[in-house]
């Protein structure tokens, strides 16, 4: 149903040509809200059953312009799983530490196990995006043999490889892209200074990165273009109504979990054998009772009977009493 939003290689990405406030897929917005509700249980049902069966893990990726929307999507999606076996890994700024290695290695460290889901609130892609368009590539070290004009085509190949790593690995890489306006953004960053409890949410930080908005735009799209591949697509949501990109987001993750269909293990005939031995064992060990629940309800049975009996037996006195009485009257 989210097909014109999904970019798997079989088609060209045209950030200018797509709308940010379409809402074609539930126009209503009590409608949608309600469908994300249902989403949302059947979403935790089935991430149960993943975390059963252990074995396939998957990410859930979410990349975006500032004020999109990310961490509000995430909440409204994705609350409503278990904490076992669910996490969110949130990238800023790579650290020293980081710097020192490849830039996959920190997304490495966060991969998720078989049976687990990883919400990723940023990624790796960011070395294509933020890198791409401020070119802090250019600033790091880097060995003389790398050719600094490449560097950006040589990481779209990385992340092509990594992700397809993943997949033959047994981890589903399903990323998402808030797709929002620039006077959308300029609207909730004015909402983030306007209202008290949004205020630690603007940065100026934020609003400077607002000057390289087409940049942005085009390294968006270079990047989907270049990395979009059918087992490990791009889905590209509309984000100027909240509510319908939730509502979508929710369809999308809940279409994977029952593409990946999860279920809970089969238990084999010999481990029920053993479980009976062991329901043996366990009741052995429980204090013995001096009557059985099953003889409780007997008991209070022949009680009722023999309360009724003497009701009955009352019951008959007084109408013979009443009887003598008449007869006795009338002679």
């Amino acid at each position: 149903m989210f097909k014109e939003y999904c970019y798997d290689g079989s088609k060209k990405f045209r950030i200018a040509k797509v709308k940010t406030n379409e809402t074609s897929l539930c126009e209503d917005r009590a409608k949608a809200e309600e469908k994300l509700a249902k989403n949302n249980k059947k979403i935790d049902s089935l991430q149960q059953k993943l975390y059963a069966e252990k074995k396939e893990g998957v990410i859930f990726l979410f990349q975006a312009m500032d004020a999109a929307g990310k961490d509000g999507t995430i909440r409204a999606v994705l609350q409503c799983l278990s904490p076992h076996g669910v996490y969110e890994a949130a990238f800023k700024a790579p650290s020293n530490e980081e710097l020192a290695h490849d830039f996959l290695w920190r997304v490495e460290l966060a991969l998720p196990e078989k049976g687990e889901i990883a919400i990723f609130n940023r990624s790796h892609y960011e070395d294509v995006l933020i890198g791409k368009v401020r070119e802090l590539y250019k600033t790091q070290a880097h060995a003389d043999r790398i050719d600094v004009d490449k560097i950006i085509e040589n990481r779209y190949k990385d992340i092509n490889n990594f992700e397809q790593c993943l997949w033959n690995n047994n981890i589903r890489v399903v990323k998402i892209f808030l797709n929002v306006s620039k006077d959308e953004q300029a609207r909730r960053f004015l909402a983030r200074i306007e209202e008290p409890e949004k205020n630690w949410k603007f940065s100026e930080s934020d609003w400077n990165e607002r000057k390289y908005w087409d940049q942005y735009q085009q390294a968006f799209e270079d990047a989907i273009n270049a990395t979009s591949t059918k087992n490990c697509p791009w889905y590209v949501v509309p984000a100027d109504h909240k509510w319908y990109m939730r509502y979508v987001v929710s369809e999308i993750i809940l279409a994977t979990l029952k593409e990946m269909n999860p279920k809970y293990p089969e238990v084999t005939k010999e481990r029920l054998e053993k479980f009976q031995q062991l329901k043996a064992e366990i009741e052995a060990e429980l204090p013995k009772k001096t009557a059985s629940i099953s003889s409780i309800p007997v008991a209070s049975e022949k009680a009722g009977k023999k309360s009724k009996a003497k009701k009955e037996d009352k019951e008959s006195k007084t109408k013979k009493e009443k009887k003598d009485k008449k007869d006795k009257k009338k002679k």
